[in-house]
């Protein structure tokens, strides 16, 4: 079977990182693949080398932008016609070219625009178009989780065959540091400033946290907040907050290798949000040996039952400084964590479903 496979976003963050994971596990079958996007001259560091050294990959350059309007009507018909001579198209995302013939198989990895206001009316509805339209063109949609495929199914009333593949963590960060740094009194949170990660309730109960500290003669900790200053700012409240807090940092652009010290030196990491399509940051504080703290909404308590998380009421500040001063209090370490998922099951699921059913 050929397939050609969407790698425009290879080498950016969060849709990014899903493909720079499966890519590589994709092309070791006996598959042969067509890579959309790779560009042979300007090799992308996050994605493997074996993946452009495989006898069994060919490369498509493509300078069209995802969710363009030349994408999605007027994209060019050279590009096409070598996608079209595939078997199946796969895309790590919900954007799909145009004059694509082959089945299509997309992935939706949440609603998140259409079950909270991020956006204004006409960009929740340029999205919804989006998903509508990926859902028309597709023989099938994979998701990441089960709590993504039900919204999925409720809020687009998708007929379509939905199939959860869930998401996994990156390759460096499966594996703590050799050896293990010393643990420092700070609690981490990964994300942005968006209404739907509940950072402000985290500010809120780690003024309490320190607080309590104070009163109590335990170390202060501070807050490290991972991601550049700059591209936080928001109409959200929640910047001014954090700017006037006391203990709180911003780590600036880090390195995948930076960040996995970050994770590893941690007591807790922290992950108040409202809603998530899987919610990666949790998974990855775990296989560095770090606590995590989670809201209990019901992604959450999907993907990490079983795992050793503490769950708190979610937008509950006085619950969630309670849960944090007891992990930073806690002298024991976190048992040893068996990552459930992987991005090679991904792509095997991915593989299996499609073979079955093209």
């Amino acid at each position: 079977m050929k397939i050609a496979v969407d790698c425009r976003m290879c080498g950016k963050s969060g849709i990014g990182a899903f493909i720079d994971g499966v890519l590589p596990h994709l092309v070791q079958t006996e598959n042969s693949f067509l890579l959309l996007g790779l560009n042979e001259k300007q090799k992308i560091p996050s994605v493997l080398p074996s993946v452009y050294e495989s006898k069994n990959v060919s490369i498509l350059p493509c300078e069209i932008g995802a969710f363009s309007i030349k994408e999605t009507f007027f994209f060019p018909s050279e590009i096409a016609k070598k996608i079209n001579e595939c078997d199946v198209f796969f895309s790590p995302y919900c954007n799909i070219p145009s004059d694509i013939k082959i089945p299509i198989f997309c992935t939706i990895h949440d609603i998140v625009f259409l079950d909270i206001a991020l956006a204004d009316k006409i960009g929740t509805l340029a999205r919804k178009w989006f998903y509508l339209h990926a859902i028309k063109k597709s023989h099938a949609i994979f998701t990441v989780s089960s709590f993504s495929k039900n919204r999925i199914i409720e809020k687009l009333h998708c007929k379509k065959p939905i199939v959860v593949v869930h998401s996994s963590v990156p390759e460096y960060l499966q594996t703590p540091p050799n050896p293990l740094p010393q643990k420092t009194d700070t609690i981490i949170f990964i994300g942005n400033i968006k209404k739907h990660k509940g950072l402000h309730t985290l500010v809120g109960a780690f003024e309490k946290v320190r607080e309590k500290c104070k009163k109590t003669g335990v170390a202060l900790p501070r807050l490290l907040i991972v991601g550049e200053k700059n591209n936080f700012r928001t109409k959200d409240s929640t910047f001014s907050a954090l700017e006037n807090a006391d203990g709180v940092e911003f780590t600036g652009f880090v390195s995948n290798e930076k960040l996995k010290i970050l994770l590893s030196e941690a007591k807790i990491l922290v992950q108040p949000s409202f809603y998530e399509g899987f919610g990666l940051p949790p998974l990855e504080s775990l296989c560095m040996g770090t606590r995590a703290i989670v809201s209990d909404i019901d992604v959450f308590k999907e993907v990490y039952a079983g795992l050793p998380v503490v769950f708190f009421k979610t937008g509950d500040e006085i619950d969630l400084s309670e849960k944090i001063f007891d992990s930073f209090c806690e002298k024991n370490p976190i048992p040893p964590t068996k990552n459930q998922y992987s991005f090679k099951k991904t792509a095997d699921s991915i593989l299996n479903y499609v073979s079955e059913t093209i």
